[in-house]
């Protein structure tokens, strides 16, 4: 019996991709109200506030992270923006010590 293969698919988002505020809230699955909330909380930013916001395709991780945090942990906006930035900074130390590591092996 010939196994069944699914396919995938979808976009990579990064820094330089851009997203409009209903295309944030579709790829993250949230209404307006929500995105609006963590703008004003300073949890993502739109990169321009000019007649529509345009938003870094980064902001979608972090848009799911409030979520998971929130549903998962039971914590606030504010805690949540807090925690991010924590786990970021954590990224990128790691990221620092890798390219240290790696540096010392050459």
């Amino acid at each position: 019996m010939p196994k069944k293969v699914e396919q995938l698919s979808g976009v990579l988002l990064d820094e330089e991709s851009e997203l409009t505020l209903s295309e944030l809230c579709r790829a993250c699955g949230v209404p307006a109200e929500r995105i609006i909330a963590l703008v004003e909380e300073g949890i993502i930013e739109p990169r321009s506030r000019e007649v529509q916001w345009r938003f870094s395709g980064i902001c979608v991780r972090r848009v799911r992270r409030v979520y998971s945090l929130e549903r998962d942990l039971g914590v606030n906006l504010a805690g949540a923006a807090l925690a991010i930035e924590l786990l970021e900074e954590i990224e990128r130390l790691h990221a620092h010590l890798a390219r240290l590591e790696k540096g010392r092996k050459r």
